[in-house]
Formats: structure tokens, sequence, C-alpha cells
């Protein structure tokens, strides 16, 4: 795979970019992020049923496309472009823990209904340190009858607000397991939280006995959720190169049109000089992105190292763009009504999720031994 995409790669980057554009403009993502899921489920059904997105890596065999982490980056980058407000990455990251787990009945039963957008589903991982360290998780596992009881919390549950279904780790007594919990099981309470990037809806979950459904082994989550997280971080980078896309375009067509002391501020070196500034940044960024998906399928090993390596450089790249976007604009650009704002709270909590840009440099240092 070179970075090179195919013409059904950008015929995919095209039909989405179309879909949001159409589907998603500022306005109704305005609308949905005072909303207490953040979500329109008819758009979402749309996204499902005539794009295949929720469903774009799943196995055929469970009503997928089929495709591979390429088009999962295509569909994210675009989706920070557009400042996305649906849960599409939680869903996707939660059916993949699931086909991780390598258990067939479970994805027999679960999978489908994620692709065809009839289930939202996210995966409840982290608790109060946000941390995805397998020694991290405090919920408890207990063998009932039925099954397992889960009983603890986890916090910080991306598009926990809008679920249907999450796939919770606990800890059982042998070891990190995953497990399927209904979002209308009794025991099971969800609060919403108060975020940075109001278009990103998080929960609070509290879990006294709740019932639920052991998905693979029991105690075999580490590997699991090790490769998640992997391909967390590589779809949010994209995510993280949308968003810096749009506001250098943005920042870039305003500096053609507006005009102090009589010139157009674009042709002052300066400003040229911190629009050049912003490409850089989004073009390593774009490498590092392509790059880890490139390793995804070549040499999926080495992934660990380009998803960090990815994370890093891309949310360098969206904070930078999100700050010299509004700074450009001058005054308009610190106005609530801009868009800009949207994109500066979305590229600072991305940068943040799943482990900032300093986070992602420590973990290449334990991975490369340095």
């Amino acid at each position: 795979m070179s970075l090179v995409l195919t013409p059904e790669q950008e015929d995919l980057r095209g039909i989405v970019r179309g879909f949001l554009a159409d589907r998603s403009p500022s306005t109704e993502v305005r609308r949905l992020m005072e909303t207490t899921d953040g979500l329109d489920r008819a758009v979402w059904a749309i996204a499902a049923g005539e794009l295949g997105l929720q469903g774009l890596a799943l196995p055929e065999e469970y009503g997928g496309g089929d495709a591979g982490i390429v088009e999962q980056v295509l569909v994210s980058e675009e989706a920070g472009r557009a400042v996305y407000a649906a849960p599409y990455l939680g869903t996707t990251l939660a059916a993949d823990a699931i086909l991780r787990a390598d258990d067939g009945a479970a994805a027999k039963d679960l999978l489908p209904g994620i692709g065809d957008g009839s289930v939202i589903a996210a995966l409840a991982v982290t608790e109060d340190d946000g941390s995805w360290e397998p020694g991290a998780a405090t919920v408890r596992a207990e063998r009932t009858a039925r099954g397992f009881a889960l009983t603890g919390h986890k916090n910080f549950v991306l598009d926990g607000m809008a679920a249907d279904l999450f796939v919770v780790s606990a800890r059982t007594e042998a070891g990190l397991a995953l497990f399927a919990v209904r979002a209308d099981a009794a025991g099971l309470t969800r609060t919403a939280l108060e975020t940075l990037d109001r278009t990103r809806k998080q929960a609070r979950l509290e879990l006294a006995g709740v019932e639920a459904r052991l998905i693979g082994e029991d105690g075999a989550a580490e590997a699991v959720l090790a490769g998640t997280r992997d391909l967390a971080l590589t779809l949010l980078s994209a995510e993280l190169v949308g968003t810096a896309q749009w506001c250098l375009d943005t920042t870039v067509e305003y500096a053609k049109m507006r005009t102090q002391f009589g010139r157009r501020i674009g042709s002052f070196q300066a400003v040229k000089h911190r629009l050049a500034d912003m490409l850089l940044g989004l073009e390593s960024a774009r490498a590092a992105v392509y790059e880890a998906a490139r390793v995804a399928v070549e040499d999926p090993a080495a992934l660990p190292v380009a998803a960090a390596a990815a994370k890093a450089v891309a949310s360098d790249a969206a904070t930078f763009a999100a700050t010299e976007t509004i700074q450009l604009h001058g005054g308009i650009g610190f106005t609530w009504e801009h868009d800009a704002h949207l994109y500066y709270r979305r590229a600072h909590a991305d940068a943040l999720l799943f482990g900032d840009a300093t986070r992602q440099r420590e973990r290449l240092a334990v991975l490369l031994g340095i």
C-alpha cells in the first residue's frame, strides 16, 4: 500500500464528504450539541442504510462492508472536517473490540445490529484516571447463575449517552475480561458529563450488580483492548487531520478576503508564515496517520509505535491550527457564533482523548526502549 489512494477510496471520501455537508452542517451540529445524546437517529439510520458507515469494517457475514483501516481513516478524516456530531467513533471501537475477542456467538448476536444502525454501541474501558492500562480497571465481575454481574463504575465513556449497548471491561478471578451490557439493564445508571467539546458526548456509568454477558475468553481482554486502543489512536488522529484541514482551508479563504490597511491580510508576510506553519503541521500529521494505516495492513506488530506517533503529531498539528484560525480571524474569530470555536474545542478535546501528545511520546519511549 502507498499513500496514493485508489479511485474507490477517493470515491468513498467524496461520498462521505457530500453526506456530511448535506446532513451535518454546522447549524445541525450546534442543534445536536444542545441535546443530551447528541444524535439524530434518522440521519444515523441513513448513514447505516445508504452509506454503510457503521458496518464499513465489519465482515460480510455480519452484514458489513469488509473494508479495512484505510477506509475507516478516510471516514474519520471527513468526520473531523465536519465536526460530525454522531456516535461513530464510539460504535466503531465497541464493534472492533467484539471482533477482536474472537467470540463467534457474541459477534453473530451483536454485530449485525451495530452494522445496520439499529444498535448504537459504546466501549466502556476508562475509569476516573482515564487510563487504558489493565491495572487501572476496578470494576468487578462476579459469576451468577445467569452469567456475570458487574459492580463499579466507568468514566469518560465516549458516546455513552446515546448507546444501546456497552462493551465493558471488568476484572474477574481470571483477569481482565470484556462484557456486553444492555443500556436498559437493571442496576445501570448513566450520567452525562460536562465536556470541553459539546459535540461529542461522554458519560459516567454506575454499575450495581448489572447483568452482563461475557465476550470472548475470560481473562483475555488485555490483548483485545491493546489492539482496539491502537485503532482508536489511529482513527482519532485521522479526525484531528480533518479538523486541521478545515482550519487551514477556512483561514486561507479568509486571508484572501479580509482587508486591513488597504491590503488583503493574506499578502502580509507574517500571515503567510503562519499559514505555511499550519500547512506543514497538517501534512506531517496526515503522513503519520497514513503511515499508521499502512503499518496496520502490512506490519501489525509495529502499529503501537505508528499509532502513538500519529496521535502525538496530529494532536500538535490540530491544536496549533485551531488556535491560529481563531487568531487570524481577528475579532470575528473570538465570537461564539463563528464555527472556529467548534473546531477549536474539537481539536483540543481530541488531543486529550486516549492520551495527549506528551503521553504518546512517553509511550513511544517505552515501546522503542529509549
